[in-house]
């Protein structure tokens, strides 16, 4: 599998991360069965959060990596400071807590990539940068980044670490896709745009995206008038994504391959380093990612995906 680098990390980071919104203990056999089919297949980095099943995904993680003992082989991206029924949260007591508590769950002393979930832009970023800092500094934080954060905030925050000696973020984690959202998903989340995609070429701060193959819509399943899925409907549903959906057909064609795994191919071959979260829940859906990022897109071919310019 082909992999990326982040400043901070001992080893790379592959191109799919196995995501975990899904996992528990009381499914530990289809978890096992997942994260061991998805190392085989050259894996090696679980995306999870403080959040995820109530905590229940770090501890569903944890468990496994006590029973194959492989913590050294993994990289652990995990997520926290995520908003409550009160409000934002991103501040250095919630950092704390969650992070705590994160590697409790897991079973580690470290993570190797930890991500604020959501942002809050009344904090001043000095204030988050240098509780970030505290925990690198104490090994518990190998490598930070911005999950659903601007590229303002992003640029902010880099500036003032770079101003301060300080260690600045060197990953985001918004969402990615060849289908443009309409409207975020989910409250405070980021999708990128053309202006954010030129600020990630400029800079070539890694993209780790979610929803990379925009939560099924290439599938084939779903039609315009099919309007059963009303998130779908909500975030993807728009002539311009109809368009891109017709082009990924015709270049699948093209290739041999499906209009899915175009969709990914598109996320894995931007202008600067990407990784795709993966949502795989069997050997299937393993096997078609791990194809679709074996695919080689031109910049011309990229291009005419999403704006079917030639």
């Amino acid at each position: 599998m082909k992999t990326i680098q982040i400043k901070g990390l001992d080893k790379p980071v592959t191109t799919l991360i196995q995501g975990s919104d899904y996992f528990k203990p009381s499914i530990y056999d289809k978890v096992s069965q997942i994260l061991d089919r998805y190392v085989a297949i050259g894996g090696n980095t679980i995306d999870t959060a403080h959040g995820y099943c109530g905590g229940e995904s770090e501890v569903a993680i944890g468990m496994w990596l006590k029973e194959r003992n492989n913590r050294d082989d993994i990289n652990i991206l995990t997520k926290g400071a995520h908003h409550d029924e009160n409000g934002p949260r991103v501040n250095p007591e919630a950092i704390k807590k969650d992070l705590f508590e994160s590697l409790e769950r897991l079973g580690t002393d470290y993570v190797d990539l930890y991500a604020l979930h959501r942002d809050d832009p009344n904090v001043p970023v000095s204030i988050i940068m240098d509780a970030l800092n505290e925990h690198i500094e104490a090994g518990r934080i190998k490598a930070i980044g911005g999950s659903n954060w601007t590229i303002e905030r992003l640029q902010e925050a880099n500036d003032y670490a770079a101003a301060n000696g300080l260690t600045g973020f060197t990953f985001s984690s918004p969402n990615l896709s060849l289908a443009k959202a309409n409207e975020p998903f989910w409250k405070g989340c980021v999708s990128t745009d053309s202006a954010d995609l030129k600020w990630h070429q400029e800079t070539q701060l890694p993209i780790l995206s979610w929803s990379s193959q925009a939560r099924g819509f290439f599938t084939g399943r779903f039609t315009p008038e099919d309007r059963s899925n009303e998130d779908l409907v909500r975030v993807f549903y728009s002539d311009a994504n109809w368009q891109r959906f017709s082009r990924a057909e015709k270049l699948a064609k093209e290739k041999g391959v499906t209009a899915i795994q175009i969709a990914l191919a598109y996320v894995l071959n931007q202008a600067f380093p990407t990784s795709a979260l993966i949502g795989a829940q069997s050997e299937n859906e393993l096997v078609s990612c791990l194809e679709g990022s074996n695919i080689e897109l031109s910049n011309e071919e990229v291009v005419w995906l999403e704006s079917g310019v030639k």
